[in-house]
């Protein structure tokens, strides 16, 4: 397993139920360990309240790779932590970072957990974070855009029928996006059946034998694997959307990611699959 995939996958699998414990006055001194959390308070305008960051984050968000990196996704440091003095810790919580919380709660270090699983739920961890550093209008400005390019979406595929589709988040071993995430949700919203629905987890691991059963029109394939996506798929020739020329790659930075950009991922998803044409009346539509 490539190690940004294997990331990528286990940053997906990791999500867990969150905590509700309020911050009283807004944090200045933020450490964040997911990816996900730190891309949405640098979106708000927060870059500055960041004083330490996930190894991940660092090398992911070019706006936080200066600043200390307080170990990994799965390897945090409670020492490089505590060091830097935050008044407030953010994460989402791995079997690792479980455990790592509890250890920093007995320091009396402020913790808040986030959920961000299904999409109305990135909204509110985006419009939590933002009441949490004191930049409620910026969240706000935030899950307007995206709102706006979910009704922008929907009316550019509305009369359309929808078109099966697989979004691939790792070739090998395979997974797909599965039923009740975000992912799952925007690709009904871009106008697409998701198959990987059908195997009723989150973030299914499957087959290339179920996949060719499924038969997708649509292959949406989001690995970091540099070998192109037509020419990965094409040893499978009775796939539909190899035989007709639908295998989309998209960047998983740009759509995978439960965080900011959700207005943009769906027109990238609504565009992989329909193609460039497809009429979207919003506006900075990539």
């Amino acid at each position: 397993m490539r190690p940004l995939c294997a990331v990528a996958i286990s940053l997906l699998l990791a999500i867990a139920p969150a905590s509700h414990t309020a911050a009283e006055t807004p944090a200045r001194r933020i450490v964040s360990m997911n990816p996900s959390l730190t891309r949405i308070l640098v979106a708000i305008g927060a870059r500055d309240a960041l004083v330490g960051v996930d190894e991940f984050s660092a090398r992911a968000e070019p706006a936080v790779s200066s600043l200390p990196r307080a170990g990994g996704l799965y390897s945090p440091s409670l020492e490089s932590v505590v060091a830097l003095e935050p008044d407030l810790v953010v994460l989402v919580p791995s079997l690792e970072q479980r455990e790592f919380r509890a250890r920093l709660g007995s320091l009396s270090l402020s913790v808040r957990e986030f959920d961000p699983v299904r999409f109305e739920q990135v909204l509110d961890t985006i419009r939590e974070l933002g009441r949490l550093v004191g930049h409620e209008a910026e969240a706000t400005a935030r899950i307007d855009a995206i709102h706006r390019a979910q009704a922008a979406v929907q009316r550019a595929t509305a009369g359309r029928a929808p078109l099966s589709a697989v979004l691939v988040l790792q070739r090998e071993p395979l997974f797909v996006a599965g039923r009740g995430s975000f992912l799952d949700e925007m690709l009904a919203m871009a106008g697409a059946r998701n198959l990987g629905a059908e195997l009723g987890e989150t973030w299914p691991r499957t087959s290339v034998e179920w996949l060719v059963g499924a038969a997708p029109e649509v292959i949406l394939d989001s690995d970091s694997d540099p070998a192109p996506a037509a020419r990965y798929w094409e040893r499978w020739p009775s796939l539909p959307a190899v035989e007709h020329g639908r295998v989309v790659a998209v960047d998983a930075g740009d759509v995978t990611l439960p965080g900011p950009d959700l207005d943009r991922a769906l027109v990238k998803l609504a565009r992989a699959l329909h193609g460039d044409a497809l009429p979207l009346d919003i506006e900075g539509a990539p």
